[in-house]
């Protein structure tokens, strides 16, 4: 009897084994043999043996690209929590909406990594191309100020190395993550995918490679202000019970301070900032943030995303133009403003403005988060500032970001 009480329990257990490795439902990592539409083996080779047939490529899911890191979406309450002190009004209005996930640079680009891209300029581009590329190393020079060495040694020496890189405008922002997108698609090219991927990457013929064959990465780009003010508020882990969320956040972590509130590094400051008109660092054998001008990329703790320096250290630049937000000319769900779209840029600069002068322009850029020379109230994700699309400056860096493609699996 207790043997064929085993034997029972053995038939069952293994039909359950059997019962659960069913074949599921295809997935795109996963897509099976043969079409659930028309039955045809995915394969080099029609059915009647001719060449021609639909082959299929293997994905294993996009992979994060260099230095990125994954940035879960969903509902969010974008904007400033106070009036702009700037503008006397509200330029960024609370307003809800959805952003899909995507990936962005887990810190600043930095001056080692602009020396990497101007070194194969050199070699690849012409001469044009590489001056256009050198970031505007004057920024740092100032009459009534000694930052004469600055000027010289911030990029190039190499103690330097990994502090964010400064001077560049938000065109060579956009010409870097260019750069970059095929740099990084052709070092992926070249060691995966299949033998007729690696030869059209050896022979630099990026733009012949296919999409489907799932070895090209989407483009690095600059983050929408959305994108940004989503991934540097970092609301992860603070919600209860069905998406209930008490509290937003004034910085990039939790609380009204600027300190750190727990542990070892109780009382140390979370940010690279100015906290007062001369006060850049506080006063020797006790400096609160150890940085009088930009700190390293990776100084200071990073935000529930993973990401470091999303307040303080240099402010960034984004691609939206520069418009005063509000929830009736916006898209809840991956808002951007590309252009002036509804906003006109006459209505700012037009023969209307007569008794006002105003900078807003189609080419005013966004630039958010803070810098070494800033007070607290930058820090917060939602102030938001703007400047000419091909200025720079010594507090304005940037980081790349990329879209998330397919499902989240």
């Amino acid at each position: 009897m207790a043997k064929m009480r085993i034997l029972y329990v053995f038939f069952l257990a293994f039909a359950l084994i059997l019962g659960g490795c069913k074949k599921g439902r295809p997935t795109s990592t996963k897509p099976g043999k043969k079409s659930t539409a028309t039955g045809i083996a995915y394969s080099k080779k029609k059915p009647n043996g001719e060449e021609g047939g639909f082959e299929l490529a293997k994905f294993k899911g996009q992979p994060a690209g260099p230095n990125l890191v994954f940035i879960e979406g969903g509902r969010h309450i974008l904007g400033t929590f106070e009036e702009n002190i700037e503008m006397t009004a509200a330029d960024n209005e609370e307003r809800t909406v959805t952003i899909r996930s995507f990936f962005m640079d887990e810190t600043e680009v930095a001056n080692i990594h602009w020396l990497e891209y101007m070194h194969y300029l050199l070699q690849d581009s012409s001469q044009s191309a590489y001056e256009a590329a050198l970031p505007d190393t004057t920024v740092w020079a100032e009459e009534l100020a000694f930052n004469d060495p600055y000027v010289e040694y911030y990029l190039r020496y190499p103690g330097f190395r990994y502090y964010p890189v400064v001077g560049v405008s938000w065109t060579q922002a956009n010409d870097y993550a260019t750069w970059r997108s095929n740099m990084v698609n052709f070092n992926t090219a070249s060691k995966k995918g299949t033998k007729e991927t690696k030869a059209l990457a050896k022979e630099g013929n990026l733009k012949d490679i296919p999409i489907e064959s799932g070895v090209k990465l989407p483009n690095y780009r600059l983050p929408t202000e959305a994108e940004w003010e989503y991934a540097a508020q970092g609301l992860i882990g603070t919600q209860y019970l069905d998406e209930m969320q008490d509290y937003a956040r004034i910085y990039p972590w939790d609380g009204h301070s600027l300190r750190n509130p727990y542990g070892k590094q109780m009382g140390f400051m979370l940010a690279n900032y100015k906290r007062g008109r001369g006060d850049y660092a506080g006063i020797a054998g006790k400096l609160n943030d150890a940085a009088m001008i930009t700190d390293q990329v990776y100084a200071n703790p990073p935000n529930d995303f993973g990401l470091y320096n999303m307040a303080g250290n240099v402010n960034e630049w984004v691609f939206d133009i520069y418009r005063p937000l509000n929830f009736r000319d916006m898209e809840d769900f991956n808002p951007v403003r590309r252009n002036d779209h509804i906003d006109a840029e006459g209505l700012y600069s037009g023969a209307n403005t007569s008794n006002y002068f105003t900078l807003i322009s189609d080419r005013s850029r966004i630039y958010k988060g803070g810098s070494w020379r800033d007070v607290a109230y930058w820090l917060s994700p939602g102030t938001r500032r703007y400047i000419e699309e091909d200025s720079a400056t010594s507090h304005i860096g940037f980081r790349c970001a990329m879209i998330q493609v397919g499902p989240q699996e």
